[in-house]
């Protein structure tokens, strides 16, 4: 499918950055579910994807929105 508007690269990356955080907070659960209690911090900081993710898709979102 062709579109108009030029496609942004921000929405692709946005999207797999929430995508990693959701993942790294199902991850955390199940190690929670399954008895860990001592989490590597990466696991821990990996979780912030998820919310940056979603902002800079709205951000991407509402910016490609106001150029058309």
């Amino acid at each position: 499918m062709a579109s108009n508007s030029p496609r942004s690269a921000v929405l692709p990356v946005a999207m797999a950055m929430f995508g990693v955080g959701l993942l790294a907070i199902i991850v955390i659960f199940a190690l929670f579910a399954t008895g860990h209690q001592d989490l590597p911090a990466w696991v821990s900081l990996a979780t912030l994807l998820c919310p940056a993710g979603l902002i800079f898709g709205v951000i991407a979102t509402v910016v490609r929105a106001r150029r058309n």
